[in-house]
């Protein structure tokens, strides 16, 4: 059976990806690249930390989004590209967006932050969600066509909400995102929720997908990671999940399959974590025990998923695993 859902978007595709095999004696679903921390947390000048970004195949090579803190400690998305998607070149000076039209100076003035950014190529363009200030956190929208000017659409939802990921195509007619309504500070609870839209402007028929699970690595909040991967048996969601330790919380990821007609009905969700903070540059840093998803390079004919997640909210990471075997960890 083709794990390739046949209404799968015509993504631009990258012949070499930063792909590495498994290594001899280890049967881990998911496995570190050797050469992470990919991305150090003073890559440009004044940057604080670099992680929780977003990064696509674009042209020969790749092209990507990134959560840069500065040393004033003010979160802002830059623009950045990549001969082979481990070695980085990211712009020193943050995205000025565009305003889509007159009304979006409104949202620009009143700027506060923005921060974990997602991409995800849809159509005929480059879209970017991101966590943006706006009398609190709520999800930015903007597209792209060439990563150098970017086009600010209002914002998807009222605040407080954050982790907002588009689907790749429509579905029902439909544009599609998930989201994490929240609160205003660290937001100790979330569930992850469905949304659709007509025109990537109004929102609405808003429905429940999941909740975290009580006493497990998921217990105190969740929130969608990359853009849901199309496959034959459903749209493969990675996503983090969150537990509060005595010391604070402890960020993890692990996998959900969505029915693809009805992505808010649930098909099966981890019941382990794939990957969890367990090696340094993961559980020392600014937020010490992150691992933080938030981009997928997905090669279907080779089985490969590459995922690109921010380590201990201080360096950008990656992890490598086969598609068919994520999909089979997930319990129906």
């Amino acid at each position: 059976m083709t794990r390739l859902g046949a209404e799968t978007a015509a993504e631009p595709v990258t012949a070499d990806g930063p792909w590495e095999n498994r290594p001899a004696g280890t049967n881990d679903i998911l496995w570190r690249s050797s050469r992470n921390p990919i991305i150090p947390r003073d890559l440009i000048p004044r940057a604080n930390s670099i992680f929780n970004s977003a990064v696509v195949p674009f042209g020969s090579g790749f092209a990507g989004v990134f959560r840069v803190d500065d040393t004033e400690r003010v979160m802002n998305v830059h623009s950045g590209r990549s001969s082979d998607g481990v070695e980085w070149e990211i712009d020193d000076e943050p995205i000025t967006f565009v305003p889509a039209d007159r009304r979006i100076r409104e949202i620009q003035e009143g700027f506060l932050f923005a921060y974990d950014p997602r991409v995800t190529w849809l159509e005929d363009r480059y879209y970017l969600t991101w966590c943006n200030g706006y009398h609190g956190p709520t999800i930015g929208l903007a597209y792209t066509h060439d990563f150098e000017s970017f086009h600010q659409l209002d914002n998807a939802f009222l605040p407080f909400n954050r982790n907002g990921v588009l689907f790749p195509r429509k579905i029902g007619g439909g544009y599609a995102m998930l989201s994490r309504p929240s609160d205003n500070g660290h937001t100790p609870f979330g569930d992850i929720y469905y949304s659709e839209s007509p025109d990537l402007v109004h929102w609405g028929r808003h429905r429940h997908v999941m909740a975290p699970i009580p006493l497990t690595w998921q217990s105190t909040k969740i929130g969608a990671g990359p853009t849901p991967i199309e496959t034959g048996e459903g749209w493969l969601v990675l996503y983090h999940g969150v537990l509060t330790s005595c010391n604070g919380f402890v960020y993890s990821m692990g996998a959900a399959l969505l029915d693809l007609k009805e992505p808010w009905k649930v098909l099966g969700r981890s019941r382990d974590y794939l990957l969890s903070p367990q090696v340094p540059y993961e559980q020392v840093g600014d937020v010490p025990n992150v691992i933080f998803p938030c981009a997928a390079l997905v090669d279907h004919e080779a089985d490969r998923v590459s995922v690109y997640y921010g380590a201990a909210d201080t360096v950008v990471c990656l992890a490598h695993g086969y598609l068919s075997e994520i999909l089979d960890s997930v319990p129906r």
